[in-house]
């Protein structure tokens, strides 16, 4: 009697588990003699943000030169990216981005204004929130020196011109 109490419990067990599994195998449709095989699509649809590099470094520049550098990333997931906000750790350093949605598989650029009229070295963070996840942090490197002052040749008078 105990045996056969088990084994109708095992049954209604087992019934009621694989009743709550999800069909994960792939539904065959047959569409005339075309066999299509469908594939449920079980990843969620979000957007996930990929940058091509996190850094950029100017290396050495003269003073009051052209500061400007880009940052391309790119929408790689499956639902539009929104950037939320771009700042920088100084107000040296002024982020321009996008203010509208980034399609999925679309790129765009975060362009970065240094203000090079400081000499030093370089080195800040640009902060850039989205709807994807977690902050990304971009860096900006590379050294300021005062451009190179002209060098004049000294006017000294020909040997030719001399009457001798």
């Amino acid at each position: 009697m105990k045996k056969l109490f088990l084994l109708t419990l095992l049954c209604v067990l087992s019934t009621a588990f694989f009743a709550q599994a999800k069909d994960r195998k792939p539904s065959k449709k047959v569409k005339g003699k075309i066999q299509e095989i469908v594939m449920e699509d079980t990843l969620p649809k979000v957007p996930v943000i990929f940058f091509k590099s996190l850094e950029h470094d100017y290396g050495t520049i003269y003073k009051k030169d052209n500061g400007d550098c880009t940052f391309e990333f790119k929408n790689t997931g499956k639902a539009d990216l929104q950037l939320t906000n771009v700042s920088s750790s100084c107000g040296c350093t002024v982020p321009h981005w996008p203010k509208e949605p980034i399609a999925p598989g679309q790129t765009s650029i975060i362009k970065v204004t240094y203000n090079t009229n400081s000499i030093g070295s370089i080195n800040k963070k640009v902060f850039v929130d989205h709807n994807a996840g977690e902050r990304v942090t971009l860096s900006i490197k590379g050294n300021v020196v005062e451009p190179p002052s002209e060098i004049t040749p000294e006017n000294k008078p020909s040997s030719l011109l001399k009457n001798e």
